[in-house]
């Protein structure tokens, strides 16, 4: 979608649309994260409005021999990651970048985009965020793609220990607020 086609009003619409899914999902699915005792008072996770000025267009920069990342887990442990491509944008009046990672031997076109920010810790989860980023093209044929701080959501370790979850490599921790996304689950 470039910026001349973009709509506001409806991509708002949709947003709260693919919310109200997650958290009938999350309130009732057998795989939620949510602990079973905790379902039936679970109302909703708590999100920041949405802002579509924290819908980014960020340059591509990729990686034709990606450096692995160990990244450390909610767990204490580790888990290794290939950074295939570095996002470069503006926000907040700030030049930021973002690593875009895949999995050893994962060929899906999806990227993992793990970060932290400075309401990490205060207004959103203290291990950090993800954003998952699936282009429609493959990375090399990009120049650009959208990053939407919008999507970004809490990992699974957020509301139970049962989970391991990657934590954001110091390279994703932006020095900028970013009230976009899910909020700390509580």
């Amino acid at each position: 979608m470039t910026d001349d086609a973009f709509d506001a009003d409806a991509y708002v619409s949709e947003l709260r649309a693919k919310r109200e899914e997650k958290d009938d999902f999350f309130g009732s699915h057998p795989q939620s994260p949510i602990p079973p005792e905790e379902r039936d008072d679970f109302d909703g996770l708590d999100y920041f409005d949405p802002d579509p000025d924290y819908r980014v267009t960020a340059s591509v920069e990729t990686h034709a021999d990606p450096e692995p990342v160990t990244m450390d887990t909610s767990t204490d442990g580790e888990v290794r990651y290939l950074r295939v491509a570095t996002f470069h944008f503006e926000l907040r009046d700030a030049d930021l970048t973002l690593g875009a990672y895949r999995q050893e031997h994962d060929d899906s076109p999806t990227l993992f985009v793990p970060f932290r920010d400075k309401t990490t810790g205060q207004q959103t989860y203290n291990g950090g965020r993800y954003m998952e980023l699936t282009p429609d093209a493959s990375l090399d044929e990009l120049d650009e793609v959208v990053v939407d701080f919008n999507l970004a959501y809490n990992p699974f370790c957020a509301f139970t220990d049962a989970f391991e979850c990657p934590l954001p490599p110091e390279e994703n921790w932006l020095d900028v607020v970013v009230p976009a996304g899910e909020r700390d689950y509580e």
